[in-house]
């Protein structure tokens, strides 16, 4: 039987990076993942998630998604039209597939994140 995964009883070691060079629009922001889970399959993964102030243009396959849980910090996701949708601590966002736009990080952020990426 598969076991359930406690967050606080994990240490994953993080993850650094920051955008990339052609998508970046503000600032060098260091991003900073601890994965917790990834499904056998490697389409779902969850963890958390906390970046520095900075923007940067992102762009979702048609096959992956995210929701993410704001604990600490601002954000912000624009789409191409231009509406933006902003996240503080308590507040949750879908980043629909195919999603194109801007995420800006106002304030230092952290984040619960599940991803998504099916292969089917």
């Amino acid at each position: 039987m598969p076991a359930i995964t406690e967050f606080r009883h994990q240490s994953p070691t993080p993850e650094y990076d920051y955008p990339r060079e052609d998508r970046r629009l503000d600032g060098a922001p260091k991003r900073t993942t601890w994965n917790h889970y990834t499904n056998a399959s490697g389409e779902v993964n969850a963890g958390v998630w906390a970046c520095e102030r900075g923007s940067w243009r992102i762009a979702f396959a048609p096959n992956k998604e995210e929701y993410f849980y704001v604990l600490e910090g601002r954000c912000r996701v624009i789409d191409e039209q231009g509406y933006a949708a902003e996240a503080g601590p308590g507040d949750a966002l879908v980043i629909p597939a195919g999603f194109k736009g801007v995420f800006e990080v106002v304030e230092p952020v952290r984040k619960h994140y599940v991803i998504v990426e099916r292969t089917s």
